[in-house]
């Protein structure tokens, strides 16, 4: 095979591929979140970090505060994606798929999803969900996120990624990724991590099944970020349904 015919690589697939399928499946069934392998460089992350300040890469910017979300900045990219944004979504979503029918099949729902993210997305728009949703998150020193769902419509993926853009004891203290589940006739869980540098971690969007004396039971999940102690910590969301 000539330079000129070979194909392209494709360095974010492979990393989604490197991870183990089998223990993510296994933790996220169990704990509703699940660590990724590294899915970012530490170049990408700052190329990434450095996008925040070029409004013409985004549709919109949120301030926490004024929302009562919680204190500090995130804004939502604009369509199309820059290229390590939209390689990982294409990357991660048949991985997430195979998850997210095996959770809806427990809970008696029907899996509306289709193969691709592409057709997914397709749906999305047809039912007026045409914003995009990738996020680009800025915190400071004592900023942080409440506990919230990101729902933005009637369809919805049921698991999504983020992504830690800084080195954490480094860039930023404090700053960990928090889980809270509502447990079917029991008190809620929490569950914190802190995240790796250039790491994924996959969670939750909703509700994800549990398993009680009755069978299976959908417990709510809500997710959010304790304070930041000190410096800056950026982290990239990734959301798997586009916004009404």
């Amino acid at each position: 095979m000539t330079p000129a015919t070979k194909p392209r690589t494709d360095p974010w697939r492979d990393r989604v591929d490197a991870a183990d399928w089998a223990t993510v499946t296994a933790e996220i069934d169990e704990y509703g979140g699940a660590l990724l392998p590294q899915l970012l460089t530490p170049t990408e992350t700052e190329q990434i970090r450095e996008m925040y300040d070029h409004d013409e890469l985004f549709r919109s910017t949120i301030n926490m505060g004024r929302y009562r979300f919680g204190e500090g900045q995130y804004k939502y990219f604009a369509a199309p994606y820059p290229e390590p944004i939209e390689r990982l979504k294409q990357a991660l979503y048949p991985r997430l798929l195979a998850i997210a029918r095996d959770w809806w099949t427990k809970l008696g729902r029907p899996a509306p999803w289709p193969d691709t993210l592409d057709e997914w997305l397709a749906m999305c728009h047809d039912a007026g969900q045409t914003k995009s949703s990738a996020i680009l998150l800025r915190y400071g020193a004592k900023d942080w996120n409440a506990l919230h769902r990101d729902l933005y419509g009637d369809l919805v993926f049921p698991l999504q990624v983020v992504i830690n853009l800084n080195q954490p004891g480094v860039d930023h203290t404090g700053g960990e990724f928090l889980l809270l589940e509502q447990r079917p006739r029991a008190q809620s869980r929490g569950t914190a991590r802190l995240l790796p540098h250039g790491h994924g971690y996959l969670f939750t969007t909703r509700d994800r099944p549990v398993r009680s004396a009755r069978g299976w039971s959908a417990a709510p999940v809500r997710h959010g970020v304790s304070a930041i102690r000190s410096g800056q910590r950026h982290t990239l969301a990734l959301v798997f349904h586009d916004a009404a």
